[in-house]
């Protein structure tokens, strides 16, 4: 099959678009025809070595696929030849990517697609929706009637925490570029605040009297001072961006207001985890509530190009979506 993938660690062009041996499913396997994948900065992250985890070459890129089941295991009930399916967990602790025109996919990790879903539009809003997903509800402990502040508020992840929090009943305040205004309130914030206002700290706490019990920092500024000082008593301040940043931390502030920090990627999450935002998002899937803000067609052959994209900071909250099939 052809696929997208690499022979090692290294920069974009370490990836290589060719034929590489079909998989074999195990037992607890589904093998998948790859109709859709996206591509996420974590992809680069893999890639590069910056994130490492076990991995066999050649290395299949690539998390998040949307495909048919081809054949499934005697221990992956649930599932049959024709079923559409999706998952965004691949390419993690020793299993392959899921650039390719096939792929094997652990039952656990995939879930079935809801009725009548663009493949291109779902594959591109389920690894942000996931991450979405875990920071507010299962490290955040978002509550209905709660107020959430989720910075880069406009991005792949921060619409989704967006659509999510509002969704759960909470007050969601929006930090992004004031050029974005419309399109937060669009997804459901309450109020929206321009990241570059000198006095962002006072706006949120005028917007807040109380403080926020949730701070969600999608865009790995992590400027955790900014953070403590919005912070409600027992709030709670999420990492889930900016790997390379090491922000200072005013210790006493925090724990004076008995808060407390938390980070987490959505790789290391379990597979109950997972399959409880797979759920939350099949849901919004289906009522069409959680879709991407643009979605840029392209081939798997266009891997390395989109993953040296990324890394140049080109896409600005575009989503490329990889077809198999060969560059026209």
């Amino acid at each position: 099959m052809r696929a997208a993938f690499i022979e090692e660690l290294g920069p974009a062009e370490n990836i290589r678009y060719g034929e590489i041996e079909t998989p074999s499913p195990g037992p607890t396997d589904v093998l998948v025809e790859v109709e859709a994948v996206s591509v996420n900065p974590v992809d680069t992250f893999v890639r590069s070595g910056l994130f490492r985890t076990p991995m066999e070459f050649p290395f299949v890129v690539g998390r998040d696929l949307v495909g048919t089941v081809m054949s499934a295991g005697p221990g992956a009930p649930g599932f049959a030849p024709g079923d559409r399916v999706w998952c965004n967990s691949l390419g993690h602790g020793g299993r392959q990517g899921a650039a390719a025109e096939q792929a094997v996919v652990p039952a656990d990790r995939l879930y079935h697609l809801p009725a009548g879903v663009d493949a291109a539009e779902a594959v591109a809003v389920v690894h942000p929706g996931g991450t979405a997903y875990l920071a507010l509800f299962t490290h955040g402990r978002l509550g209905a009637g709660q107020t959430v502040l989720v910075a880069g508020a406009a991005g792949n992840v921060g619409s989704a925490a967006v659509v999510m929090a509002a969704e759960a009943g909470a007050r969601v305040v929006a930090v992004a570029s004031a050029a974005d205004a419309g399109h937060c309130k669009a997804l459901g914030a309450d109020t929206v605040l321009d990241y570059r206002s000198p006095d962002l700290c006072d706006l949120v706490l005028r917007a807040c009297p109380g403080g926020v019990d949730v701070h969600v920092d999608t865009s790995g500024a992590n400027d955790l001072t900014t953070a403590v000082d919005v912070l409600a008593p027992r709030g709670r301040i999420v990492l889930l961006a900016g790997a390379r940043s090491q922000p200072v931390l005013p210790a006493g502030p925090l724990y004076m207001k008995d808060g407390a920090v938390v980070g987490f990627v959505i790789s290391h999450a379990t597979t109950a985890e997972l399959a409880d935002a797979a759920r939350a998002i099949n849901r919004l899937l289906a009522d069409g509530r959680l879709r991407p803000r643009a979605v840029e067609p392209a081939t798997l052959a266009d891997a390395a190009r989109t993953h040296r994209r990324i890394e140049d900071g080109e896409l600005h909250g575009r989503r490329v979506v990889l077809r198999p099939g060969r560059p026209g």
